[in-house]
């Protein structure tokens, strides 16, 4: 199923994948703002299209793209949420069906243009690195860690992308922190949490906790789009890291609050199983890629951050 493109040329189309996500509704607002024609991948394109408007051209499938269609750039932010169902197999599948597949066709796709694209960007996570809980950096240059669920579903999606670099297609690959912004992802939950006084430290508090405002999400993904420079892995975080306990403390003190609950972390291991590291662990993720590429962030810091959210 797909609704009729818009009646003006496909000129400088993008195609996002997850594009009724909460980073991809953002990026489709932006876009749309910068005069860019747009297509999307949504199971629901008739809803997609009264979300976005006439002039975004919604698909269900890649397959009814037409061959000739002029897409200069495809941002692949598609996938089911990581954190949330425990992960069983069967929940291993869908989210490996929902990124690594999704991804696959969008790199067939690709093949099969008349007009290959300029640019993929492609979104996995700072979860790539594993559960490293050290305050050792880790650069787009650090390894994986095989064997750690979050760490080999990353670096499958990113396996996926990079075939797109045999087709002579320039590749970013995108490495998210958690995305803060006030309409979804996991800020509002924990902005209400902090409001009441429930916000808790978890575990030791000690593990570091990437994250980045919606802002920049945006503003990195635009970025890599327009910067022919850019290629390969890049840490989309910002610039300071806390751990987990500076960042809830940061959070609380935006809304005039205190920290005093804690958490331990063995009941969360036993309820979530390996989930719960992306909760007890973390990574010290640095944007060294895009800094050295010279993006600059609108909230480099949590508390400019936070208070922005907060106002």
């Amino acid at each position: 199923m797909t609704t009729r493109p818009p009646p003006t040329p496909l000129q400088r189309a993008v195609l996002i994948t997850g594009a009724t996500g909460f980073v991809g509704r953002a990026l489709v607002a932006e876009l749309g703002g910068q005069g860019r024609h747009v297509i999307v991948l949504s199971r629901d394109p008739r809803r997609a299209s009264a979300t976005f408007g006439p002039g975004v051209w919604a698909v269900d499938t890649l397959a009814a793209v037409p061959a000739d269609t002029r897409i200069d750039a495809v941002v692949n932010l598609a996938g089911a949420r990581v954190l949330g169902l425990p992960w069983t197999a069967a929940r291993r599948q869908v989210l490996l069906a929902s990124r690594v597949g999704v991804t696959h066709q969008v790199v067939a796709l690709i093949r099969r243009l008349a007009h290959q694209p300029q640019v993929l960007v492609s979104a996995s996570a700072v979860g790539f690195y594993g559960a490293v809980n050290s305050d050792q950096p880790c650069t787009e240059a650090s390894p994986p860690r095989p064997g750690e669920f979050q760490s080999d579903l990353c670096a499958a999606i990113e396996h996926e992308a990079r075939c797109a670099e045999a087709l002579g297609v320039r590749v970013v690959r995108l490495r998210l922190g958690v995305v803060l912004g006030r309409e979804d992802g996991a800020y509002p939950m924990q902005a209400l949490a902090a409001r009441l006084g429930l916000g808790a430290v978890l575990g030791s508090g000690r593990q570091r906790a990437p994250w980045l405002h919606l802002q920049d999400a945006v503003g990195l993904i635009s970025f890599a789009l327009g910067n022919e420079g850019l290629a390969g892995a890049v840490n989309a975080v910002a610039p300071q890291t806390p751990t987990q306990a500076e960042f809830v403390q940061a959070l609380a003190a935006s809304f005039g609050r205190r920290v005093w609950l804690r958490m331990p972390a063995w009941p969360l291991r036993q309820l979530a199983g390996e989930m719960s590291s992306l909760l007890l662990d973390g990574q010290n993720a640095v944007p060294a890629a895009a800094l050295a590429a010279g993006y600059e962030f609108r909230h480099p810091t949590l508390p400019s951050a936070l208070a922005d959210l907060a106002g």
